[in-house]
């Protein structure tokens, strides 16, 4: 039997910021683990950490979950843990705030689910933030990275 909630942890990576980088995701429902990661070839960490986010809100099959988050970067937490988010968005991101692609995407699938972050330290003992770490570098060092074209085009490079 399955709780209702399901558990994610998540982390970003860049080699070089910007670099190339990576996320790792791993998601958990009950008995059940999934482990998600990608890279890309030039991309910041502060993307790579919303992007591990972003790639486990579109791995659930179903609307209405409750979703706990941990998650080391402070920034991912708090933006939304204490209302960054809605005010880059109630002032369409002005002053320049950065990753509005993500975050909007972000915003619409968190709107599916009952969502809540809680930051843990990184590279501390947690097993499962360090197997995020693990994925999400592993990713960085990949062959064939994905483009991260939102942010290549405003970097312009």
């Amino acid at each position: 039997m399955h709780s209702n909630e399901l558990i994610m942890y998540t982390d970003g990576s860049s080699r070089g910021n910007p670099g190339p980088g990576g996320y790792g995701t791993i998601l958990m429902w009950g008995d059940i683990r999934k482990e998600l990661s990608g890279g890309f070839r030039r991309t910041t960490n502060n993307r790579m950490e919303l992007m591990a986010v972003i790639a486990g809100l579109e791995a659930l099959k179903k609307e209405g979950m409750k979703v706990t988050v941990y998650s080391d970067s402070q920034y991912v937490v708090k933006a939304w843990e204490q209302g960054w988010l809605k005010n880059w968005v109630a002032t369409n991101f002005k002053g320049g705030k950065k990753n509005k692609d993500l975050w909007l995407h972000f915003n619409e699938l968190a709107k599916k689910h009952q969502v809540r972050f809680v930051w843990v330290r990184g590279h501390a003992d947690n097993p499962y933030n360090n197997r995020c770490d693990i994925l999400a570098t592993t990713a960085a060092d990949g062959k064939d990275l994905a483009v991260d074209e939102v942010f290549e085009s405003e970097s312009g490079k």
